[in-house]
């Protein structure tokens, strides 16, 4: 009876009545899977292709980007990017971005060699929004001689770039004096985006005590005030510039130059800045203010040290 029983499970499973040592001819019953199944590994049929614009290299001098999605790794750091919004009416290419937000941190990489023998080498900058995701990268474009000679009085282009490798932002400020006592030679600095269109201008004015700036749009029309305390030094604690309307008697937003601590503050001049404004702030404006941002960086928080002290616009 033992025989006849062990015939009929052999008949009820032919995979496995077959010789010692041959492999069956196809997987056994409990392996196949729901009916469908084409087997596994092997080609997935109908699998999309990447999408259109997927994120390939950047411009030369820039980390390769990533892919616009929520914990997708953004260069060494591993820092996520910001997903792409949908594109507001008539926004400038790349700006979408501002137009979800009300507040942008913005940090200055670490240059080892600025900080073992001074040479000053081309800044860097990630942009960030409130919940730490990456929004934009900036690199400074200036060649050697000019940083190292003109120092943070230096003109400058900074081009910013999205997560999809695009320059949305080109930022150029042109050499003036650093140090009048006269209503001439003031800072200034253009913003274009895409580059090569004027969105906006960021003019220094002249206040015998104070830094004091106007914000412009691509007509260099007034459209806002910018006010910095008369003593710009960021001891153990943060420096805010003040947003205020045209006639400075409401405060819109604010540009801090955060403290970052007393070793790095001593030794580097790698900043880190937070940016408020109105939710509902024009894109452009909003992309004014990071220039005004780079500006103030450049003309009071670049040197390292003590040397960073600056008050009014001396």
């Amino acid at each position: 009876s033992d025989n006849r029983h062990n015939t009929q499970m052999n008949d009820s499973h032919p995979e496995t009545n077959m010789p010692v040592g041959y492999p069956p001819q196809y997987p056994p019953t409990a392996f196949q899977g729901p009916p469908g199944y084409a087997g596994y590994p092997g080609p997935q049929v109908g699998y999309p292709p990447p999408p259109a614009g997927y994120p390939g290299p950047g411009p030369a001098g820039f980390p390769v980007p990533n892919q616009p999605v929520y914990n997708q790794p953004g260069g060494a750091a591993g820092v996520p990017w910001m997903p792409a919004p949908p594109t507001p009416l008539n926004c400038p290419p790349g700006l979408e971005y501002l137009s979800q937000i009300d507040q942008i941190l913005i940090h200055q990489q670490i240059e080892l060699l600025e900080v073992l023998i001074g040479f000053e080498t081309n800044n860097k900058y990630e942009i960030k929004n409130s919940f730490g995701q990456r929004v934009y990268f900036a690199a400074e474009d200036t060649d050697c001689c000019t940083r190292n000679c003109c120092g943070p009085s230096r003109p400058f282009t900074l081009r910013i770039i999205d997560n999809m490798g695009r320059e949305v932002m080109t930022l150029e400020r042109p050499l003036r004096c650093s140090s009048c006592c006269c209503p001439c030679c003031l800072q200034e600095i253009e913003i274009q985006a895409p580059p090569g269109v004027p969105v906006g201008y960021v003019t220094q004015t002249w206040h015998p005590c104070l830094p004091k700036f106007t914000i412009q749009n691509e007509k260099r029309e007034d459209v806002l005030k910018l006010s910095g305390p008369c003593v710009v030094c960021s001891c153990c604690g943060d420096v805010d510039f003040e947003i205020k309307s045209l006639d400075e008697q409401n405060v819109v937003g604010k540009i801090s130059k955060h403290w970052t601590g007393i070793l790095r503050e001593a030794f580097t001049d790698a900043d880190n800045f937070g940016i408020q404004f109105p939710l509902d702030l024009d894109v452009k404006m909003k992309a004014v203010m990071i220039g005004a941002c780079f500006l103030i960086d450049f003309m009071f928080f670049e040197s390292s040290g003590n040397q960073e002290q600056r008050s009014g616009v001396w």
